[in-house]
């Protein structure tokens, strides 16, 4: 059994027993399964797709250089390395120091690099910040979808949302009133 997943069994059993202890039920019955199967990646993956797809939609509306593509793309591959990662683990059971979250800190690193290359300095100020900012968030988000945390990884891309949009509609009135 591969690092991670020793770990988080040892912990799981941890909360059991706590639980117990605190006079909380506990379900003796609960199967916390972390095996990834073509189905559930499949799923995690179409999820990613959609997250992703949200963000590049705002960003093509709103006539930016990274558009849906981009983002779909970054998503979806931060998703499908990070699904990957914990299957090396769950398939090689020989590998004893196997971590999945090695490649997640690798997809941010290489995102990073992608981030400062959209970043410019101009003689009228710097650019591209929110779109690195855009692509950095969408790697996170399907880091999030690769380890299951659908729910988080909606949320925050609803607030991506908001704070793109809102961004758009304060600039737009500062225009106006200039």
């Amino acid at each position: 059994m591969c690092y991670y997943m020793s770990h988080f069994h040892k912990y799981t059993a941890y909360l059991r027993r706590i639980r117990g202890k605190m006079g909380i039920f506990v379900n003796k019955e609960i199967n916390v399964s972390m095996e990834i199967t073509e189905t559930l990646a499949l799923t995690r993956i179409g999820v990613s797709l959609l997250l992703g797809g949200a963000i590049g939609l705002e960003r093509m509306v709103h006539k930016h250089p990274a558009g849906m593509r981009t983002f779909m793309l970054i998503c979806i591959g931060s998703t499908l390395a990070t699904l990957a990662s914990i299957y090396i683990c769950q398939s090689n059971i020989d590998l004893h120091n196997g971590d999945p979250g090695r490649i997640a800190a690798q997809i941010l690193t290489g995102i990073g690099f992608i981030g400062a290359g959209l970043i410019i300095k101009t003689a009228d100020g710097v650019s591209g910040i929110t779109t690195a900012a855009c692509i950095f968030v969408t790697a996170v988000i399907g880091i999030a979808v690769g380890v299951g945390m659908m729910l988080t990884a909606a949320i925050v891309t609803v607030i991506v949302l908001i704070i793109l949009s809102s961004g758009y509609y304060a600039r737009k009135r500062q225009d106006n009133k200039g």
